[in-house]
């Protein structure tokens, strides 16, 4: 298990860069990311990288050259910054995995038919400037100008953040890379889920990066004395409220596809009295699937059920379905090469399972651009993530780099 044990060790000198002590917090273009940054870069010359530097964006870029000096380029990487108060694992394993792959080509003296490109990506969570997967769009010629003007807490914009950190707002286009040159984008990723670790397995194939819809929900009824208006006269919207949120459960839970619903915001109006019939409710719902149409059609049917629910209840509903992203779906012969490499761990892995990820990932921004990939790799404590409580072992951190150590050796585009 030596990758194991030396990735574990490197993301706890990682996760000791923090802006705040105690904890793991390490936001875009700030002195910590900057001295993670120059660590990896350390660690990638020192596998044997032939490059490894920034670029103009505060990203972090290494290559393996290929055997010939033409040769094409396989990307790989993730993010190094992070959440508030978060794990030691979200986004490093995917840059500290690819980087023990090259320190085993380099031993073995062995060159690839393409370059590896391994690249840290400086933003992904958006915590600093309110826009996610900043680096990645940028490298997908998905870079939005409108950002140069999004500001911090402090008022700093993001324009004069990437200056001030030695990169160039100018260059920002010159990072978009060529699919004519490319032959594809992997990345290797903690699931932040608990389904591996339910069903023993070390690390599974994912089918797909789940689409989103975000709804606010608006209900309202009619407020009223909460010992004079009879039960069957009420038009209680908080009750309504309920039996939607209920039904946003039942269906999902029903559903295919990875199909997930969540509420995550409710308020009654005016924060509400214990003796006053609740007169309005705003809530959010967030519906996710691996499959557009699971997704589309889900949106479609809880919008007829809640309706149904608001009209048989006597309150007015108002459906703003505000965000839609599209599902990235990983290529098919990825997705094969990637169960190939698992199912030639033999005794160290029981089966290959093919799962969605429900989670964001610098992965799909190359979606339509690329052909991508994403391998997961368990994690423990009922799959937290996001959370100092974010964990995972050494033996799965070593399967999952030889999982990706046998499908570089093997990739086939």
């Amino acid at each position: 298990m030596l990758h194991g044990h030396r990735i574990l060790e490197q993301s706890e000198i990682l996760g000791a860069m923090t802006e705040v002590p105690g904890e793991v917090t390490r936001t875009y273009l700030t002195p910590m990311a900057k001295r993670a940054g120059e660590q990896l870069i350390a660690w990638m010359k020192e596998a044997g990288c032939d490059e490894a530097h920034w670029d103009t964006l505060g990203n972090v870029v290494g290559r393996y050259f290929g055997a010939a000096a033409d040769a094409p380029i396989l990307m790989t990487g993730s993010h190094m910054d992070s959440v508030v108060n978060a794990g030691k694992y979200d986004g490093l394993f995917g840059i500290l995995s690819p980087i023990a792959c090259v320190r085993a080509l380099t031993a073995q003296k062995k060159r690839l038919p393409f370059t590896f490109e391994i690249v840290a990506f400086g933003d992904e969570e958006g915590v600093r400037f309110g826009v996610t997967l900043i680096g990645s769009k940028a490298m997908a010629g998905r870079f939005d100008l409108a950002w140069w003007n999004k500001t911090d807490k402090d008022g700093v914009s993001l324009r004069d953040a990437v200056n001030t950190f030695g990169g160039d707002a100018q260059a920002v286009d010159a990072l978009k890379r060529d699919p004519e040159h490319y032959l594809g984008f992997i990345e290797s990723h903690i699931e932040q889920g608990p389904v591996l670790l339910n069903e023993g397995l070390s690390v599974g194939v994912v089918t797909a990066i789940a689409g989103a819809t975000r709804v606010r929900v608006n209900v309202k009824g009619l407020a009223g004395h909460a010992g004079t208006v009879p039960m069957p006269v009420r038009q209680d919207a908080l009750v309504a409220s309920a039996e939607i949120i209920q039904e946003i459960e039942c269906f999902c839970a029903a559903g295919t596809d990875g199909l997930v619903g969540t509420v995550g915001k409710l308020d009654v109006v005016g924060g509400g009295a214990m003796n006053v019939i609740p007169g309005e409710v705003n809530f959010t719902i967030d519906v996710r699937a691996g499959v557009d149409a699971t997704r589309l059609a889900a949106v479609d049917a809880l919008k007829k059920s809640a309706t149904e629910i608001a009209a048989r209840r006597k309150v007015q509903l108002t459906w703003d379905a505000f965000f839609h992203l599209e599902a990235a779906k990983c290529d098919d012969a990825h997705q094969a090469q990637w169960a190939s490499a698992i199912a030639a761990q033999g005794a160290h892995v029981k089966a290959v399972r093919h799962l969605p990820s429900g989670a964001g990932h610098d992965a799909m921004s190359f979606a339509g651009v690329l052909p991508l990939s994403m391998l997961f790799v368990r994690c423990g404590n009922g799959g937290i993530s996001h959370n100092p409580l974010e964990t995972m072992t050494a033996a799965d951190a070593d399967v999952a780099t030889n999982v990706m150590l046998h499908f570089l050796e093997h990739f086939q585009a």
